[in-house]
């Protein structure tokens, strides 16, 4: 399965990836949020590391962690991506029995999906067909998207999925019914025009249905309850077409509804997503940094689109308090007849749309504006409320010269010529909320109770190292040559003893290499470092292996048979100097009460240990 599903191919379903040096790719961890990219990938090894949270270990396991999966679920996920055959043991394959509960769910929802556009197709869903072309989307457009309908009835698709061999659990669990009054299943979506949503691998976890009939007293938008494979502030609705390009381009687009990211799609905007039946909250930033690499060297750009009236101005709002999460570039694009993206392409076209996204307003500068259109700036007393309004905006700004350069900004725009007032005034402010932030006690303290302790960390990872320790940067250096390229350190790294290699986790680690057949049999087999991970004796020893194997070698230039050589000569000479220094402080212990056969074997060892540490000073690895 490793050869048929490379890692980098499975984690590129949720991180851009882009070169870390050598062999190793990197991108922003999909585990916990950070400001640099720690998230490492060992594409020839099949592991992943991150230098951040210390998260690590192979394609399976980095599945099983991103989406929430027992081992059985993962492999069948792996498997069905990779067109492998599963054979279930203890007594055959059984339908429904023995696949993990989750894929059984992605499997009802494939199947779901693709009957709801079948019926599409058929006499009673003319409503919806009509709803579609209303807005310019033709049959092509329901059919690249997915789009379905949910006849009338009660149990149409309840009886469906039964006459398919799923249990009513499953269709229950899942989200597809409902119970009804008499304790039986009635289908969740019925009259209604179908999405299907899909995570960012292209499974699809849950549905949005339209409300199309004046009858319908239910919400104008129903979308798939929470259920084991369905959260929908971790899902965005057409994240699967547009991940690729939101990591080619370096810019996202958020627009409010299905149909909007059909109309950005079809009108050549190809990086647009929404969220479903949500706002947009931290998870969906998560996504979007993790496609856009957005760090703190690196800023992508998130355009956000919001309908032109009160609602849409106040989730702009809404969204510039989220952009204090983002590295990117974040910008509002709001058409000036108040229209949304499919209104906008229906009325003036594909070019319109495009247009709209191309030329967006920064957020910082919207939030700004839109405060200080509510004051009358003409009047003395407006421009002063105006300023105690917005000046708390822009002192929420986290970077310091984009935050000055705003300041200066709303000075502008109130009529205020003194602008050191405004700059002066929104710094004080700035100051005021760092200080508040520090002062702020926690919920408990407020109650009047004693703090928390401190969480524990989920599970140890590597023991401490010291990396800026030189003599544990050769030893760190000379492990990652042995777990990536054995081939340059054979055969003399196995001659190596676990002595030389003095700091307690590296010892481990030598210890692991030498018990899965050393740096020798490394250069025979192609999966040596998931044999080193397996003979680890614990969890910390597995993490700093995969750890080794994804961090990138400390050269320029392409690791090398010298560059290899230089630090096994750099690793022994340790060991020497640590023995000489031994030795010399045995001679001064026994001082002139030795006896002469213990002081000449003692001065003996020590002129032997000179000449051979000069001679790998001299020769280098040839002295080996």
């Amino acid at each position: 399965m490793r050869s048929a599903l490379p890692i980098d191919v499975v984690v590129s379903d949720y991180v851009q990836l882009v070169s870390g040096g050598g062999a190793q790719l990197k991108g922003v961890c999909p585990f916990h949020d950070e400001k640099s990219a720690s998230f490492y990938v060992n594409p020839a090894k099949g592991v992943y590391h991150c230098f951040g949270c210390g998260e690590g270990g192979d394609t399976l396991g980095f599945v099983m962690k991103v989406e929430h999966l027992s081992f059985t679920e993962a492999v069948e996920r792996l498997a069905a991506q990779a067109g492998i055959t599963l054979r279930y043991e203890e007594g055959g394959y059984t339908p429904g029995r023995q696949k993990g509960e989750r894929t059984r769910l992605v499997e009802a929802h494939k199947v779901a999906a693709a009957w709801f556009a079948e019926q599409l197709q058929g006499a009673e869903a003319e409503i919806g067909r009509r709803f579609l072309a209303e807005r310019g989307f033709d049959e092509a457009a329901a059919k690249q998207f997915g789009v379905g309908y949910a006849p009338a009835g009660w149990e149409h698709l309840v009886r469906f999925l039964r006459g398919r061999g799923f249990a009513d659990r499953e269709i229950l669990s899942g989200g597809l019914a409902s119970q009804g009054q008499r304790g039986g299943l009635i289908d969740r979506f019925r009259g209604r025009l179908v999405w299907p949503i899909r995570d960012i691998t292209g499974e699809v976890v849950g549905f949005g249905a339209r409300r199309l009939r004046e009858d319908d007293n239910g919400p104008k938008y129903l979308n798939t309850p929470e259920t084991a494979i369905y959260k929908k502030s971790h899902v965005l609705y057409g994240i699967d077409l547009a991940k690729k390009d939101i990591a080619k381009t370096g810019r996202a687009v958020v627009v409010e509804g299905y149909t909007d990211v059909m109309a950005c799609h079809l009108a050549g905007v190809t990086t647009a997503v929404a969220t479903c039946g949500t706002a947009f909250a931290e998870d969906h930033i998560k996504i979007i940094r993790r496609l856009l690499m957005d760090t703190s060297a690196y800023r992508g750009e998130t355009v956000f689109t919001f309908d032109g009236d009160a609602a849409g101005q106040k989730a702009a709002l809404r969204a510039f308090e989220d952009d204090q999460k983002f590295a990117a570039r974040t910008s509002i694009a709001v058409s000036p007849g108040g229209m949304d993206p499919c209104e906008l392409r229906l009325a003036e076209g594909d070019a319109a749309v495009r247009k709209l996204v191309d030329n967006p307003v920064p957020l910082f500068e919207f939030a700004i504006r839109s405060t200080v259109a509510r004051h009358r700036v003409e009047t003395a007393e407006g421009r002063a409320a105006a300023l105690e309004e917005a000046a708390p905006i822009v002192a929420r700004i986290k970077d310091r010269s984009i935050q000055h350069q705003y300041a200066v900004q709303l000075g502008g725009m109130l009529g205020i010529l003194d602008e050191q007032f405004v700059v002066r005034r929104v710094a004080q402010i700035a100051r005021w909320q760092r200080e508040r932030e520090h002062e702020r006690p926690g919920p408990a303290a407020r109650r009047g109770e004693a703090p928390a302790p401190a969480p524990a960390p989920v599970r140890p990872v590597a023991p401490r190292l010291n990396p800026r320790d030189p003599a544990q940067f050769v030893e760190r250096e000379l492990l990652k040559l042995a777990l990536q390229h054995p081939e340059l350190v054979s055969p003399a790294f196995d001659n190596f003893g676990e002595d030389e290699f003095p700091t307690a986790p590296y010892t481990a680690v030598r210890r692991a290499v030498a018990a899965a057949g050393g740096a020798a049999y490394g250069t025979t087999v192609p999966d040596f470092t998931a044999r080193v991970r397996d003979t680890a004796p614990d969890d910390s020893v597995r993490a700093l292996i995969t750890e080794l194997t994804v961090e990138p070698i400390r050269t320029r230039r392409a690791p090398d048979a010298i560059y290899a050589g230089e630090f096994l000569v750099k690793l022994r000479l340790q060991a020497v100097d640590a023995r000489v220094a031994e030795v010399r402080a045995h001679l001064q212990r026994l001082g002139n009460r030795a006896a002469p056969e213990e002081l000449t074997a003692v001065q003996g060892e020590l002129w032997a240990l000179e000449q051979y540490r000069n001679d790998l000073r001299t020769r280098g690895a040839a002295a080996l």
